[in-house]
């Protein structure tokens, strides 16, 4: 038994460290709180104990006192418990209580340091805490008490005479409390001072201003908790190191409809942009339930003269089967191999096979074209690993052209509805942007979680499809798709977001 208290950082899963990443994959319950990104959630085991003991202004799931005895109990079962606690746990994080609490009941446990959201949120927002020019110490205060209180824990006097950076977490509704006490006590009304609001994260925004005009900008510009409150001269230098608000893609909120084994390229590329991704898989990508036909094709590999490759997933999943049966890319033989775009090539070269032919245009006519260019294929064999259900543009114009086909299962595809309530609660606020399109299937099992109906009533949602296959598609339901690619890639679908929201 024993208990990890674990800084889950401010918000950017970047930022979670590789020690409490170890600590909550070996971790047999996992206790979380509202400001732990819940991507973080991915490192622990598939069979762990998830509790949710968040804590936000007048809505607490578990009081303190209840979560250290949570704490207590469930290391007392034996079990190794990850406690996962937003920024750093001994940094206005109860977590000092909660190893207290342990050591009385004679719990062991480690304290692993998380990056506290008073240093990320203003680096984020461009704000040094200390400069060699503007403050060469810092001061981290709460912003909790009241500050009006008898007996404060603050000397206001100390804090607005001393040359430190201020920095106040969980300060927003005392903000014009801590102003005037700062004021009263002869700080410089012009002293610079700023918020960060949810920093680190895809929701960031910033405020510069004066001590004495920041409460009043607080209210204009909407700013609430979380907020952390920066005073000093090194918030002047926000305008220029400013770094993270200045993306591409910054605040725009798009769906990923792809499959979860095939969205974390397009999600870390979009995140790396500025984007606040959301990841609501329409499909699942599935094995059959029985193997017999491709495991008898590729018995017999060496009849194909060709071996057609439409996406990553018929290559996984053919590589698959090609290791079950104890064979692997010797096995192809002279069999020459066709992949129907970028992303598909190089899944074939990390298997140590370079195609022999990839089409100009990555759709299933580009492959038609590019083969018969290539020469006659009447009577020429060959096998086509694919999804279950799949357009049948190729294989029919090959078979028209003479070649004999044969069509495989390789994998299934069903539909899935993660994050749809999400989606539609935005969509419903005005927060949505964009909604991308790997393919019809992502564009059919969408439309099957939220009606055509609802999107046009949303006209301000902008719909990006990879190519014009799935563009079709959304034409074929009435929806228009504002942003495509000219190369059908993932890289090139990217590209065309940060153009059409940078134009």
């Amino acid at each position: 038994m024993k208990v990890y208290l674990i800084g889950a950082g401010p918000g950017d899963p970047g930022l979670f460290t590789l020690k409490g990443r170890d600590c909550l994959a070996a971790a047999d319950v996992v206790i979380y709180d509202a400001l732990a990104n819940d991507a973080l959630l991915a490192y622990a085991r598939k069979d762990a104990e998830l509790i949710y003991v968040g804590k936000v202004a007048g809505n607490h799931a578990l009081p303190q006192d209840g979560i250290n005895q949570l704490l207590v109990d469930k290391a007392r079962e034996g079990k190794v418990v990850a406690r996962l606690k937003g920024g750093d746990p001994y940094i206005f994080g109860r977590g000092g209580e909660e190893a207290e609490a342990l050591l009385e009941a004679g719990i062991p446990f480690e304290e692993v340091p998380g990056i506290s959201s008073t240093i990320a949120a203003p680096a984020y927002a461009g704000i040094p805490l200390t400069h060699r020019n503007f403050a060469s110490s810092v001061t981290i205060i709460t912003g909790h008490e009241n500050p009006d209180k008898p007996g404060s824990v603050h000397n206001w006097q100390a804090l607005a005479q001393s040359a430190s950076t201020l920095v106040f977490v969980m300060g927003m509704k005392n903000l014009p409390d801590i102003a005037r006490n700062l004021l009263a006590a002869g700080m410089d009304p012009a002293t610079p001072a700023a918020l960060v609001y949810r920093g680190t994260t895809p929701r960031q925004r910033s405020l510069v201003s004066t001590l004495a005009a920041l409460p009043q900008a607080a209210v204009d510009q909407g700013f609430s908790n979380p907020s952390v409150i920066v005073v000093g001269k090194v918030c002047s230098l926000h305008d220029q190191l400013g770094w993270f608000e200045q993306r591409p893609l910054f605040g725009r909120s798009v769906v990923v409809t792809r499959a979860r084994e095939q969205a974390s390229g397009l999600a870390q590329e979009l995140v790396q942009l500025g984007a606040d991704v959301i990841q609501c898989p329409t499909i699942e990508i599935s094995p059959l339930p029985d193997y017999a036909e491709l495991d008898a094709a590729i018995d017999r590999l060496s009849e194909y003269a060709w071996l057609i490759f439409t996406s990553v997933n018929g290559v996984r999943w053919f590589w698959k089967r090609l290791k079950a049966a104890g064979k692997d890319s010797r096995a192809l033989g002279l069999c020459r191999v066709a992949a129907i775009g970028p992303a598909t090539a190089e899944a074939l070269e990390a298997r140590g096979i370079r195609p022999d032919f990839i089409p100009e245009r990555y759709v299933a006519e580009g492959v038609v074209e590019g083969l018969l260019a290539r020469g006659k294929v009447d009577g020429v064999r060959m096998l086509l690993p694919r999804a279950a259900k799949a357009r049948e543009v190729l294989p029919d114009e090959l078979r028209k052209a003479g070649a004999r086909v044969d069509v495989i299962s390789a994998y299934e595809t069903i539909p899935a509805a993660a994050r749809k309530d999400e989606v539609l609660e935005r969509m419903q606020a005005g927060t949505l942007d964009c909604v991308t399109f790997g393919s019809s299937s992502t564009v059919e099992n969408f439309l099957s979680l939220i009606p055509a109906e609802t999107l046009r009533a949303h006209p301000e949602v902008r719909l990006a499809a990879i190519g014009p296959v799935t563009a079709k598609t959304l034409e074929a339901h009435g929806l228009p798709c504002h942003i495509m690619p000219e190369e059908y890639t993932i890289p090139a679908l990217v590209q065309a977001l940060v153009s059409h929201y940078t134009r």
